[in-house]
């Protein structure tokens, strides 16, 4: 059989429009607590070329499975690149995790694996948007998480102003930015230059595709109102469980059965109060224990359980709790039920010893998530805000990451 040039440069390329979107998996119901962080606490690493990436997880089946990894190189879109691995990976990848302890003296036994980039086998050669993959034995994808390789070429500078829409003047935030590329040349920057603004690196909210406005001598700016807003949300409910026997501001009750019950006290609706400033992570979570100086070993597992009272405004929609601790998936084991004795809407999720953020989403009927009927939404609240700069020369088959650009709202001006 022969082909045809056309048709041979259409099954060339059919791969490449059609590839897929690279979602971020959540893993089973075995894998607990997964951080993923560089060098800094948060629990999303961007990390400059070269700088180290940190992974840990628990399998609470605590039968020392194998676990593997693997690499993917994408697109700004988060499809696949069309680099070859060795033109992204330097050795290989695809390699057992060997870096793994038992729990100690926990009364849910676990086994905690550790995996660091770059290693002995393998460092990353090129900057831009990567997946990490993990397997099981039997070559399962168990979860992915999404990271970030930058090379600090270019210098954005950015602020948070409210909106001037009065529709939304006391409830959303607009993120304005310039990119200086004096250090770097680029001759078309609405076709080279493409940016990625993300809101408490939570990528379901981030906003693409932003061309700039004008350009003054070797700076892009960017100074739009509606393109580049976000709601604002409200601060996090929180609840810490370093000790495991001590009650708190936020814990009522304790109780000990296989594991520790740890009763959270009923949360209230936030929309219809004033907004109050207090310290939170923007999601996060932080794994500690007074019980041991190993945090990843020795804290233990305790179910946490959260309560909100039922009103009209959640109807028969489903109500999650919602944050980084489960990379903000929406699943059985978060969703909420309605407790027909007490009126109220209760869940039980195991959680490692820590500090944790979180709040409540509603999904309807139409799956669309409701982010912020019920904590609110309020111009003042303080979020962190990231600006990633991509870069693709003409000829190039990949987008590379040449600055990262951040700010916060807590200074937030007119």
């Amino acid at each position: 059989m022969t082909l045809s040039i056309k048709n041979y440069l259409f099954f060339l390329f059919t791969p490449l429009l059609f590839a897929q979107v690279q979602e971020e998996i959540n893993p089973p119901s075995n894998i607990k607590t997964i951080i993923f962080k560089g060098a800094t606490e948060d629990q999303f690493p961007i990390v400059s070329l070269g700088e180290s990436i940190f992974l840990e997880f628990d399998d609470i089946s605590a039968s020392e499975q194998d676990y593997y990894y693997k690499i993917v190189h994408c697109n700004y879109d988060w499809t696949p690149s069309s680099l070859l691995k060795s033109q992204y990976l330097k050795g290989i990848d695809d390699l057992r995790i060997t870096n793994y302890e038992n729990s100690y003296s926990t009364l849910q036994p676990y086994s905690n694996y550790k995996l660091s980039i770059p290693n002995d086998d393998l460092r990353l050669k090129v900057s831009g948007n990567f997946m990490l993959e993990i397997y099981n034995n039997d070559y399962e994808l168990q979860f992915s998480r999404r990271f970030i390789v930058y090379k600090d070429a270019v210098k954005i500078g950015a602020t948070v102003k409210r909106s001037r829409d009065f529709n939304f003047l006391n409830t959303k935030q607009v993120v304005q930015f310039t990119i200086n590329t004096s250090n770097f040349s680029v001759v078309n920057p609405k076709k080279e230059i493409k940016v990625a603004i993300l809101q408490n690196y939570h990528w379901p909210t981030a906003i693409y595709n932003i061309k700039p406005q004008f350009t003054i001598d070797n700076s892009l700016i960017y100074k739009y109102d509606k393109e580049t807003s976000f709601y604002g949300g409200n601060e996090f409910y929180n609840f810490d469980t370093k000790d495991l026997r001590a009650p708190s501001s936020a814990i009522a009750r304790i109780e000990l059965t296989d594991i520790y019950q740890h009763y959270l006290f009923a949360d209230y609706y936030r929309n219809d109060r004033p907004y109050t400033y207090y310290p939170d992570v923007n999601g996060d979570f932080v794994i500690r224990t007074l019980l041991g100086e190993d945090n990843s070993r020795e804290a233990e597992y305790t179910n946490i359980h959260f309560t909100l009272p039922y009103t009209q405004e959640l109807g028969l929609n489903n109500v999650y709790v919602y944050g980084k601790y489960n990379n903000y998936s929406l699943d059985d084991e978060n969703k909420m039920i309605y407790n027909e004795e007490t009126g109220n809407m209760e869940a039980s999720i195991k959680m490692k010893q820590g500090f944790y953020n979180y709040k409540y989403v509603i999904k309807n009927d139409d799956n669309v998530i409701d982010l912020n009927t019920i904590g609110g939404n309020f111009h003042f609240t303080e979020n962190n805000y990231t600006i990633i700069v991509y870069y693709r020369n003409f000829g190039e088959v990949y987008d590379s990451i040449i600055g990262i650009g951040a700010t916060n709202s807590r200074n937030i001006n007119n």
